[in-house]
């Protein structure tokens, strides 16, 4: 065994969007991709001697000899030791939690998150710092410029590492320790809610569907909730993580969770439902024959912090993507909670839970969190609310309706433009922007524009300044918000957030509600004429 140093070429398209790098599969398979990419980050962050990291990922396509390549360089890089999850699996919130919990040095997770896998699918690599959160940009950006003038890398030439047992190996130096990437996680929640008010939940005759879509929570779902809280054996549907979640798209909306919706909206649909992504940070809400948006979603458990054992003496506050609906903020006022608004990104919540600014967040992509980790996290979600539930005993939809009376109801839906060419959605967005000062006094209809501008976030902690998307706002308490995705790994997605809130009306229907807005959010920005698309590829 022997380190060796390979020449290589550049790729040019090595940038981390918002939540890591992110591309086809077929891409990130080609000669010295992957390599490259991982001995930008060694280069860039700097002596990587003495250092420890948690290594795995969601199990999808690639991800085993992506895996491999990345112990030999880092061991290679003279990293002391790597936490590895048993077979390469952990998930996002619970690499987080290995972070923080034995003060690591970061990490990398394997995962194009929501995106679908296998050959033809999406695969990614995230890189977290020691905060267990996302690198933040200024790094992300000088990983970038490495990626753009590398020219070799180091390899450790060695026999793949066996990663099916627990326990400690060595590669040269590296310590490689192979973990059990549920129990720690588990125990963490344990920590959080209270477990034996939810076994007497369960106990009663509660029942519940989880959909881990063929993706890595299936292992964490089947623990907490069928062993350790006694929900009924095969209440975690879809539980074996497979490398291409069995054709299945990993991303818990009505679009893409088939089945749990035929489940949760058909006869004798259990009382509680419930969905995470493919690396388990992102979920979805149901009660019987009832959606809770996870803008919604946030404001409730802002609002119920005082019943989770963890939260009961206080929180500091609270934070959501610009993206997302403002109905978490009137829970705050309400409270007297800070409630900060930024970009769209994990990482900007970051240094807001560092600085003891906030201690929940979460963004209307179906990611929810709190500051036990830096990353979103779907199965704490899920707890919560199975905690709420305990500790009222009412279903979901009274818990939301009650929520809509007390404070009024946000209308919310977001229209997503798929698969849009570059150049035209970079431009369709340059021009928006330009005639976004002339919209200021016009009226639509029954839409009177009282300010429209690009949003820009000024951290009150780092104090970095990051624009990102625009905002058009009514005198009717309506709001359109436009920006691109940074989530794909393709061409552009647009994505149109459309909002509208009510104090009175609470019973309507969001799409009915909103149609007016929607069409006249895709006439402001010339979507079809630019596009050629006349309706929205996915609307959640």
């Amino acid at each position: 065994m022997s380190i060796k140093i390979v020449s290589t070429s550049p790729y040019d398209d090595q940038k981390m969007g918002t939540a890591g790098l992110r591309k086809k599969s077929k891409v990130v398979m080609q000669p010295n991709y992957v390599e490259n990419f991982v001995q930008s980050i060694f280069n860039t962050i700097g002596d990587a001697r003495g250092k420890v990291y948690v290594l795995g990922g969601d199990g999808r396509f690639y991800n085993d000899i992506a895996i491999q390549k990345i112990i030999k360089i880092a061991a290679a890089n003279g990293v002391a030791k790597l936490i590895i999850g048993r077979n390469g699996f952990v998930s996002t919130p619970a690499a987080s939690h290995i972070i923080l919990m034995n003060k690591l040095d970061g990490g990398f997770v394997l995962s194009a998150s929501h995106n679908p896998g296998g050959i033809d699918g999406d695969f990614g690599i995230k890189y977290a710092n020691q905060s267990g959160g996302q690198a933040p940009s200024q790094v992300s950006d000088k990983i970038y410029q490495n990626s753009k003038t590398i020219r070799e890398y180091k390899i450790f030439d060695s026999e793949d590492i066996d990663l099916s047992g627990l326990g400690t190996q060595k590669l040269g130096d590296m310590i490689i320790e192979i973990i059990d990437p549920v129990k720690d996680y588990a125990a963490m929640m344990e920590q959080i809610f209270d477990f034996d008010a939810l076994r007497k939940l369960f106990a009663g005759g509660f029942t519940m569907k989880f959909d881990a879509m063929n993706a890595v929570t299936g292992p964490y779902a089947v623990k907490i909730f069928e062993e350790m809280l006694g929900a009924a054996p095969g209440s975690v549907i879809n539980a074996t993580p497979l490398p291409d979640f069995g054709g299945l798209h990993p991303d818990p909306n009505l679009v893409h969770a088939k089945e749990l919706i035929s489940i949760l909206y058909g006869e004798n649909a259990p009382d509680f439902g419930a969905a995470n992504d493919g690396d388990g940070d992102r979920n979805m809400i149901l009660g019987r024959k009832f959606f809770v948006s996870p803008s919604d979603s946030l404001a409730i458990i802002t609002d119920n912090y005082a019943l989770i054992p963890a939260y009961k003496d206080g929180i500091y506050g609270v934070a959501r993507s610009a993206a997302t609906s403002t109905a978490v903020c009137r829970v705050a006022q309400a409270r007297d909670l800070p409630c900060y608004e930024v970009p769209t990104g994990w990482k900007y919540f970051v240094n807001l839970m560092d600085s003891n600014r906030i201690t929940f967040c979460g963004e209307e992509s179906f990611g929810t969190g709190s500051s036990h980790i830096r990353e979103k996290d779907g199965i704490w979600a899920v707890l919560f609310w199975l905690s709420i539930i305990a500790a009222t005993g009412k279903s979901v939809e009274e818990i939301t309706v009650e929520h809509w009376r007390k404070y009024g109801r946000t209308y919310y839906i977001r229209n997503d433009y798929e698969g849009v060419p570059t150049d035209i959605a970079d431009k369709l967005m340059a021009d928006l922007e330009a005639k976004l000062p002339s919209l200021v006094g016009q009226s639509f209809g029954e839409y009177t524009v009282t300010a429209a501008a690009p949003f820009v976030y000024n951290d009150p902690v780092d104090h970095s300044s990051t624009a990102n998307g625009l905002i058009i706002k009514f005198a009717n308490e309506a709001r359109i918000i436009y920006r691109l995705s940074g989530t794909g790994s393709s061409g552009a997605t647009i994505r149109v957030y459309n909002e509208q809130y009510s104090k009175d009306n609470i019973s309507g229907d969001s799409l009915e509600v909103l149609k007016k807005l929607s069409a006249l959010a895709a006439d402001i920005a010339e979507i079809s004429l630019r596009t050629g698309k006349t309706q929205a590829d996915v609307t959640t």
